[in-house]
């Protein structure tokens, strides 16, 4: 077996499971979980009529680069929502059986495992940047996202001798779990140090596309690159998914765009490792990326359940709106996130994600940047968010009285 296998840390839900299996929800309420971000809205109107014309597709292999109509459409929508002046649909874009899939993937195929390679990612985290690093054969390397510094990386903490060790740099914008939106400026910066010492920025953009309806949507990296000169991306790949901007989870559907040269060899990786899309689901994802009626209507939805929650917590938890995404990442009384969500599940029959489940403790410091806050995803219909939230301010509201 693999040895580096056993490297892999538990992921978040298997330790909810093992936080919660001493305990029953209360009789008479009905379970509600926070705790994934499994998108619950409804699927968009043309998914099941575009499924039935394509169902011929399965008798066909599909391509490792995808049909060109598809790249087309994907082109075409990164160049209208992120103000690019061209990009090459042939080489450019690559879609992707789902991000996660690829988010892991991408570390496989451009990391040197060389004695000393090095990971960059923010921490807390999507764990998938942390298997692919270590299954990649480099040291994962953690910046915090602190709540001082608006839970955004500062880069400037990070010394010349660590940024030449590092191989990859994961960023996630809009944040996960806590929203927050780096600038194009910031973007920036980070790829003139990518310039400087040859790394590769990856850049996590799957909620970039829910935010609130009257605000700017947040920058993207090829956006950036492209407004400091850096029309071919160099070093710059961005990944985009149809599971939270369509409430597609379950088509497994995305692509990564950027550097033609370094997709050349990531698609030459993928063409061994075998994850292709099918070409019904490439019809579909066609259809998606082509439409923005059903994401305007899921932005307005996400809208509504913030603005009726994050009120009714305030008086429980240090929470406040996030720019972007669908979490909240609020502080919770007395600092222990664990016992929060013990409190939640069993009283409430509310379920949240402890933060520090989503994050690593700096073994100098001990010090945890997850620790004291909960996750909550307002992924169900927003009768079932405004019910949590009654019952998480009801329960502490009583306690307190």
């Amino acid at each position: 077996m693999n040895p580096r296998l056993d490297r892999l840390q538990p992921y978040p839900f298997e330790r909810l499971r093992a936080l919660f299996a001493d305990l029953d929800q209360p009789q008479g309420l009905e379970p509600i979980a926070l705790s994934i971000g499994e998108p619950r809205h409804s699927l968009p109107g043309f998914v099941e009529p575009v499924l039935r014309t394509s169902i011929q597709g399965y008798n066909h292999y599909p391509s490792t680069r995808g049909e060109p109509a598809l790249r087309e459409a994907i082109a075409t929508w990164l160049q209208r929502r992120f103000r690019l002046d061209a990009l090459d649909a042939g080489r450019e874009v690559l879609p992707v059986s789902g991000t996660r899939e690829a988010l892991f993937a991408v570390a496989q195929a451009v990391v040197s495992d060389t004695p000393g390679a090095r990971v960059l990612m923010p921490n807390p985290f999507y764990q998938i940047y942390e298997g692919a690093a270590l299954l990649a054969g480099a040291e994962p390397l953690f910046y915090d996202l602190a709540p001082e510094n608006g839970y955004l990386p500062d880069f400037s903490t990070i010394e010349a001798a660590t940024w030449d060790a590092v191989q990859l740099v994961y960023i996630c914008n809009p944040g996960n779990p806590a929203g927050a939106c780096m600038s194009e400026t910031a973007m920036q910066e980070l790829i003139r140090l990518a310039d400087r010492h040859n790394f590769i920025i990856a850049a996590d953009e799957c909620y970039s596309e829910i935010y609130h309806p009257n605000a700017a949507p947040p920058a993207g990296l090829l956006g950036a690159a492209a407004r400091m000169g850096n029309t071919a991306f160099e070093r710059c790949v961005v990944f985009h998914s149809l599971s939270k901007r369509s409430n597609l989870p379950g088509l497994r559907s995305g692509f990564v765009a950027g550097d033609g040269a370094l997709l050349d060899r990531f698609a030459l990786y993928r063409t061994y490792h075998g994850c292709t899309l099918p070409p019904p689901s490439q019809a579909v994802s066609q259809a998606a990326w082509a439409d923005e009626s059903h994401v305007e209507h899921n932005r307005a939805l996400y809208a509504e359940k913030f603005a009726a929650v994050v009120p009714r917590l305030e008086g429980v938890v240090d929470v406040s709106m996030p720019a972007a995404g669908f979490y909240l990442w609020p502080r919770v009384p007395d600092g222990d996130d664990e016992a929060f969500a013990r409190r939640l599940y069993a009283e409430a029959g509310v379920t949240v994600l402890p933060g520090r489940y989503l994050s690593r403790t700096d073994p100098a410091s001990g010090h945890n940047p997850g620790a004291g806050h909960v996750r909550m995803a307002l992924v169900a219909e927003p009768a079932a968010c405004i019910e949590a939230a009654e019952r998480i301010a009801g329960l502490y509201e009583t306690t307190t009285n």
